[in-house]
């Protein structure tokens, strides 16, 4: 009986180990964050331009005034420079 026990918490202690690499190598090779080092998750922002809401990781990131702000393209970064400037 004691071996079932002990066959039981080897298996659970195999288990967190294995866990524990795979997070670690995943963290390590960034598959799962953007070039900040965040994860990457489902988050939207809103470009303050044309209101379009676009995913954080394809937004294109400008810091204004000491704000950032996020952008769906070049485009709408440079008329929102423009409105900021007048």
């Amino acid at each position: 009986m004691y071996r079932l026990f002990l066959i039981a918490g080897l298996l659970i202690l195999f288990y967190y180990l294995l866990r524990r690499a795979i997070q670690k190598i995943k963290h390590e090779t960034g598959l799962f964050t953007n070039q900040e080092g965040q994860p990457l998750g489902n988050k939207m922002v809103q470009d303050p331009v044309c209101r379009v809401f676009i995913p954080l990781e394809n937004a294109v990131k400008e810091e204004i005034g000491g704000q950032k702000y996020f952008f769906c393209s070049r485009g709408c970064a440079t008329t929102f420079q423009k409105q900021m400037s007048i």
